[in-house]
């Protein structure tokens, strides 16, 4: 990874070229009106406050006069750029301002040495793949203080591999389960009765002969329909054995709660400023709670090359109309399986939050495939 890099992301060219039906269009912004915008962005990304021409003309480092400055932040204004709130003075980015802040601007550095290996130490400590994935949200959230979020990859390619049964006591049995050759899983059922050494041996033979290779939803609905259509053409044993199977998938769906998409760190937007709106913050924990529009949009994502950052209607989630989302797929073994990201105001830290993003990607795939 370069030392530092222009990330170029694209947004939706649909989206914005009518909002650049001016006098003068994106196209024809000079290069001291970039430095001036990138200058008035990076500014009120810090401090949150309008940024004014005496402001903008002490820190941009160019030697314009603050009369120079509000006649180019009037320009800036009429492309549709910034933004006059209220009465103010000062002028604050639009979401066309931060899409080409982002697009043409941003320089992303590599994150410190430090932060890559607490984020690696992270996933590490994580055991299986539900946890691993669990522990790459709170990731994202502790490290941006924002929300993070990671679809779980689609359980039709959870593969059942292997299956063994270990007694315990007050009648319960261990279920170890081999999903897709490296995903090891642990459960506890309950059952009937106490079973011997030989007979929770014919049991891991039947089920694993039974319904090795085979997806994990495809393997409870089968399940559930020998259950229901063959239940008195069954032995006494044969009946115990798919019940038992049973119990346990049924216990693995939705494990924990979490679908089919793990967020965490919501409670982190309560702390945005550019959030306080008691409304704005209700729609999105409603959001976050439902999980499905959102995770909808998420999946959209699952083909895109790398980071994708979507700034306010972009998205076209309206729940999002004042937030950003970034994001970026995850992979086993050389193909896409989920995706991950981070929810939070359009005034954030792109500069920081797009490497943390895209860093946890690649860490959350190398850990996944290992």
């Amino acid at each position: 990874m370069p030392a530092a890099w222009k990330l170029k992301i694209t947004g939706d060219s649909g989206k914005y070229t009518c909002l650049m039906d001016k006098d003068r269009t994106i196209a024809d912004i000079t290069e001291r009106e970039q430095q001036i915008l990138r200058s008035l962005i990076d500014q009120y990304i810090r401090d949150g406050q309008p940024v004014g021409s005496r402001t903008l003309s002490r820190v941009s480092g160019l030697k314009l006069s603050p009369a120079t400055m509000r006649n180019v932040m009037y320009d800036l204004e009429n492309m549709g750029l910034l933004v006059s709130p209220h009465t103010s003075a000062g002028r604050v980015p639009t979401a066309l301002g931060y899409r080409v802040f982002v697009d043409r601007m941003l320089e992303v550095q590599p994150l410190e040495r430090a932060s890559v290996e607490s984020i690696r130490a992270g996933l590490a400590s994580a055991g299986s793949e539900q946890a691993l994935i669990r522990r790459a949200s709170s990731v994202l959230s502790g490290f941006t203080q924002m929300a993070g979020l990671v679809t779980v990859p689609k359980k039709n390619v959870r593969v059942l591999q292997q299956i063994e049964f270990l007694p315990l006591s007050d009648r319960r049995l261990l279920v170890i389960l081999v999903i897709n050759e490296k995903d090891v899983q642990n459960r506890v059922v309950h059952v009937d009765r106490d079973y011997s050494k030989a007979e929770l041996e014919t049991f891991s033979t039947f089920i694993s002969n039974k319904f090795r290779g085979r997806p994990l939803d495809e393997i409870r609905q089968t399940i559930k329909d020998e259950l229901r259509q063959s239940r008195d053409d069954m032995t006494a044993q044969m009946q115990r054995m798919v019940e038992m199977a049973g119990q346990m998938f049924d216990e693995g769906e939705d494990e924990d709660g979490e679908g089919d998409m793990i967020v965490d760190g919501q409670t982190n937007l309560m702390g945005c400023a550019d959030l306080a709106d008691m409304e704005t913050l209700r729609e999105l924990f409603e959001a976050f709670n439902s999980k499905r529009d959102m995770y909808y949009l998420l999946e959209q994502c699952i083909t895109a090359d790398g980071v994708q950052v979507f700034i306010g209607k972009e998205s076209g989630y309206s729940v999002l109309d004042e937030c950003s989302l970034v994001t970026a797929p995850y992979k086993v073994e050389g193909d896409v399986v989920g995706v991950l990201g981070v929810v939070g105001p359009t005034r954030m830290a792109y500069d920081r939050v797009v490497p943390v993003v895209d860093i946890t990607s690649r860490l959350l795939s190398a850990a996944l495939n290992s």
